[in-house]
This record gives C-alpha cells, structure tokens and sequence, in this order.
C-alpha cells in the first residue's frame, strides 16, 4: 500500500522517529485540497499512544478537506544543519501516512486527551493554567486525531 524508502541507508527506527515527533516544534499537515491540489500547512502537534494530535479552528481548509478525504500526510524535520564544505545537508525527519478524525466540540475524552498532550508538551508543568486555557477555547475549537498506518524516519548526518 506505501511505498518502500528508496534510500535505506538513511532510514532509522521509528523510536528515533518517537523521539523527534516529542521534540519537534513544528510538523506540516497535508491533505488533498481544493480542486485536488495538495494543501500543506504547519501546525503544532503532539504524539501519543501511536496518533499525532493537532488542535485548530472549527472550519478552514484543513477541515473541509479532511471531511471529503481522511487520508493526509505528516511530515517533521529536526537537526537540520547545512554543510557548506559537502554542499548537502544533515537532518532527521518524519514523514507519517494515515488517517484523519475530527472531533469537534463539545468536550470528550479524546479532546481533553489532545488539549494535555498538546499542552504538556509545549507549555510543561503547569497544567492549572493549561487547564484553564483548554476550557476557555473548548467551544472555539476543532481536534484532529491522525491515526497512522505507516511512519518512516531517516536521518542523514555527515561531518
């Protein structure tokens, strides 16, 4: 069903790939948009229990194309470092398959399970305040639970 990566040389585990998605600020949703062009927009996201979570605005482009089409890529770069002397790069990214759910309001337990993933991992240790915040925008906002069917990591690092 997926493709195989074509440079295996560079491919790592997917613990590797785990551990970027915690670290990792920032991934890039793709889904199949208007008039069949792709549409890929950044997002902060949080990993747990094998789906990437992603918190956003009740209607956009996002949600009307995950509506007509589930299937959606995400991808995440790290340790990127440009290598002037071999004229290449060094990085280790994460390039996801799967399937997107959506879970708008009102409040479940898959919500209020993304709200503490997500804001554990970018706001960590003060859950009171979070908390706080994850009600206030509880009403205002949309999660999307990616349910992967395939991860792959590779990583290049030359010195």
């Amino acid at each position: 069903m997926f493709r195989e990566i074509r440079r295996k040389d560079r491919l790592v585990s997917a613990d590797t790939g785990i551990e970027v998605l915690g670290r990792a600020i920032n991934g890039v949703l793709s889904v199949i948009g208007d008039d069949g062009y792709p549409y890929g927009v950044p997002v902060n996201f949080a990993y747990k229990d094998n789906c990437i979570y992603i918190h956003c605005f009740l209607d956009g482009h996002k949600i009307d194309s995950i509506k007509k089409n589930p299937k959606v890529c995400f991808t995440v770069t790290a340790d990127e470092e440009v290598m002037k002397e071999q004229i290449s790069t060094n990085y280790t990214s994460v390039i996801i398959f799967g399937k997107a759910e959506l879970f708008p309001p009102p409040a479940n337990d898959v919500r209020k399970a993304a709200f503490a993933a997500i804001l554990d991992k970018y706001i960590p240790g003060e859950e009171e305040r979070t908390t706080k915040y994850a009600q206030s925008v509880e009403d205002k906002t949309n999660v999307i639970r990616i349910n992967i069917e395939q991860m792959t990591c590779k990583q290049r690092s030359i010195r």
